[in-house]
């Protein structure tokens, strides 16, 4: 398949009501051609309502909605040149793959040997030629995603919408899968909106997360500034494992501030806060097993050690609340009861807003 830009997606104070329920909260989004964008957020959120607003299948209530600079807002689903691959793959089961891929090129009035040849490149797409005349049920749950997304290429759509794809997969076959639709993706230039409740997937997958709660956007941006900058104690614990702690920033000199975590003293981006009480989010990686005569460090008690193969999972009592903590070491775990002092690395320290 030749590769294109995709076209970019501008909601502009898009929202949606179900009578006096605000599913969606009106909100502004753009989301750049060619880039993969994920609404990462809990169940009930809203992020698949957009995404149905997006595609067509749901009306915004409010606000304007634009793709490649085209108003779409009041297109139906048909109209929009977007094509969208559901969790539950959706695919026919008396048709063969090939008839499959093709149905919607041969429903738009294509002649069938056309579809079938746009089919078969599809397919290749995909990593599935010479599975044409297999049934979906002689496909194992990977493949059949893989059909999925071909049914949907094979339209050559401005936008491609994923809802939560891979939820139906094992563990394994979900890291694979993630990593062939990014590949797919960067390869083909495609304009991807990608729903999902898994942090690990959108981290894996994505140009920008969209973090949403309560039907509007909590924050948005790469994965890296949501990870270690997170606006609020919500994106810092949904956007992996956290820990979120009591701390006193002392004083702020420039853009720094000198923030006291129990007896300990680090120096952290202000994050535009003032002097007094403050939450602070610790990642369990920053955490670091130190010496008993370290200074600068706290005092702990190994609560619980989780042996895990390639690593130690640890809960420690400390003065500031437990703290949930991944040691590398294997041979020489600490136990249950031992005394020992905790070390922060500061590039997994952050203040955040309440």
């Amino acid at each position: 398949m030749i590769r294109k830009t995709g076209a970019e997606v501008r909601l502009e104070g898009i929202g949606k009501r179900y009578g006096q329920v605000q599913a969606v909260k009106p909100l502004d989004l753009v989301i750049e051609g060619g880039t993969l964008v994920t609404l990462l957020g809990p169940s009930g959120c809203g992020k698949t309502t957009l995404l149905r607003m997006i595609a067509g299948l749901e009306q915004a209530t409010d606000g304007r909605l634009f793709i490649g600079g085209r108003d779409v807002t009041l297109l139906p689903a048909g109209e929009r040149n977007v094509s969208m691959v559901f969790q539950s793959y959706a695919l026919f089961p008396h048709m063969s793959v090939l008839d499959n891929v093709a149905y919607g090129l041969v429903s738009s009035g294509m002649r069938r040997r056309d579809a079938h040849a746009r089919a078969e490149a599809a397919l290749e797409t995909v990593g599935l030629k010479g599975f044409g005349t297999r049934l979906p049920s002689e496909m194992s749950g990977g493949q059949q995603q893989r059909v999925a997304v071909a049914r949907a290429l094979v339209l050559e759509p401005d936008v491609l919408l994923f809802d939560e794809p891979l939820s139906n997969l094992d563990a394994r076959l979900r890291r694979s899968m993630r990593e062939e639709i990014r590949a797919l993706q960067q390869r083909l230039g495609l304009t991807v909106v990608y729903v999902t409740h898994d942090q690990s997937e959108a981290l894996a997958v994505s140009d920008r997360i969209v973090v949403m709660r309560n039907a509007e956007i909590a924050q948005a941006g790469t994965p890296e500034e949501l990870y270690t900058r997170p606006s609020s104690v919500f994106v810092a614990t949904f956007m992996g494992e956290a820990n979120r702690v009591p701390g006193t920033i002392e004083s702020v000199t420039g853009s720094t501030a000198q923030v006291a975590i129990g007896g300990v003293r680090v120096g952290l981006p202000d994050r535009g806060l003032q002097p007094g009480p403050a939450d602070v989010v610790i990642r369990p990686e920053a955490i670091r097993i130190m010496p008993v005569d370290a200074p600068d460090t706290l005092p702990a008690t190994v609560a619980r050690a989780t042996y895990m193969g390639s690593h130690t999972e640890y809960l420690f009592a400390t003065e500031v609340g437990e703290l949930f903590a991944v040691g590398p070491q294997r041979l020489s775990r600490h136990r249950e009861g031992d005394q020992v002092r905790l070390g922060l690395d500061l590039e997994g320290v952050v203040l955040v807003a309440p």
